[in-house]
């Protein structure tokens, strides 16, 4: 019969999207369900929920109570096995059919942070948020006892299922396309032009501009070991950034929604890049070894699992501790950009796509074209 390949809803790009097209490319007969696809070009054929078909797909906000039903109530399958990638409730699907008793496996990217986690997740801070986690607490946990086994995206997440969901989970990272991070980029005259001006020498921060992302602690970090920080992306923080820089006086260049050439010649030649905010697993940091680039990454959370302490960048504990912060960029530096790149292709695609074949194998006696062994 085949499997079926389950995902919370889609979007144009992002970190669970690349599981979701890794998974459908290994399993490529396997039906696929979301609650609604925002990138019909990228996921072609993806079936949607009733969700897609109200005015609650705009609002992740206020979908979120219709959840957990909606992924209760889904159509009658034929499946052997469903695998359920999950950043929220996706393994609360339950099919109709014989794929209601075919077996689960789910993939974590993390259990809700809004949630489990909302120190971490800011969406999860507000009475209503603490009302409603207080709910969906012990009816996420009931859920989470269904997998007949589930693999986590780093040691990090496996660590917080094991609180949350009271679950045990095998840890396979995320899939990253190393080699476009290593090979050498052709730049256009317009992606030159962007480059133009920047420092020698110079600490990079990269992401989308928003608090929890940290990019504040760069500019802490070129302070702390006298670099120029330059700061690529663009986002609703970036007066603040700016504000800081300034009154700091410290030299910090803006280099708006950088395309993809232009990101990865930053990244070469960045001294070191800084990744400051506590993620699940972090993909940049691997995308930074990728291309040579030594990190300095936080000592909490999945970056400190890609990132090699004192081989491939250096860990930071506190932040507020500027001669621990100079410390770091200055080991970070001293990493050898071969072993930094040894060290992503450790995160590739094919790797991953071993790891998830042998784990469903396992669990599911799914052989690697996704038809039963």
């Amino acid at each position: 019969m085949g499997g079926v390949i389950v995902h919370e809803w889609v979007e144009p790009r992002g970190g669970a999207e690349n599981v979701f097209e890794a998974l459908s490319r290994i399993y490529p007969d396997a039906d696929r369900w979301c609650l609604w696809n925002d990138a019909p070009e990228r996921f072609p054929g993806v079936h949607e929920t009733v969700l897609a078909r109200t005015p609650l797909r705009r609002s992740k906000a206020a979908a979120l109570p219709f959840m957990p039903s909606v992924w209760r109530h889904l159509p009658a399958r034929e499946a052997d096995w469903v695998l359920c990638s999950s950043h929220l409730f996706a393994h609360h699907a339950r099919f109709g059919g014989p794929a209601r008793t075919a077996p689960k496996l789910v993939y974590a990217h993390t259990p809700a942070r809004y949630v489990w986690t909302p120190e971490l997740d800011r969406r999860g801070d507000s009475a209503a948020a603490r009302l409603a986690s207080a709910v969906l607490k012990p009816l996420d946990r009931r859920r989470a006892q269904e997998p007949v086994a589930i693999a986590a995206n780093s040691a990090f997440v496996a660590q917080r299922i094991r609180e949350t969901w009271e679950r045990e989970a095998s840890v396979i990272h995320p899939p990253i396309d190393v080699g476009a991070f290593a090979r050498p980029v052709q730049l256009t005259t317009h992606e030159e032009s962007m480059l133009e001006g920047l420092p020698d020498q110079f600490l990079l921060g990269a992401s989308r501009f928003v608090p929890y992302k940290r990019l504040d602690l760069a500019i802490a970090a070129g302070a702390a070991a006298g670099l120029p920080v330059v700061l690529a992306g663009d986002g609703p923080d970036r007066d603040r950034l700016e504000a800081i820089a300034t009154q700091r006086r410290e030299h910090v260049v803006f280099v708006p929604r950088p395309p993809h050439a232009v990101l990865v010649e930053l990244f070469r030649r960045a001294t070191a890049f800084v990744f400051a905010p506590i993620e699940d697993f972090g993909i940049m940091p691997v995308e930074a070894m990728a291309a040579g680039t030594p990190v300095v990454a936080n000592a909490i959370g999945g970056a400190a699992e890609s990132v090699v302490d004192g081989v491939t960048g250096a860990h930071v504990s506190d932040w507020a501790d500027a001669a621990a912060l100079r410390s770091a960029v200055e080991r970070a530096a001293a990493a050898d950009p071969e072993a930094c790149i040894a060290r992503a292709y450790q995160f590739d695609v094919p790797v991953f796509e071993e790891r998830i074949r042998a784990w469903v194998a396992q669990h599911a006696g799914v052989g690697a074209a996704g038809g039963t062994a």
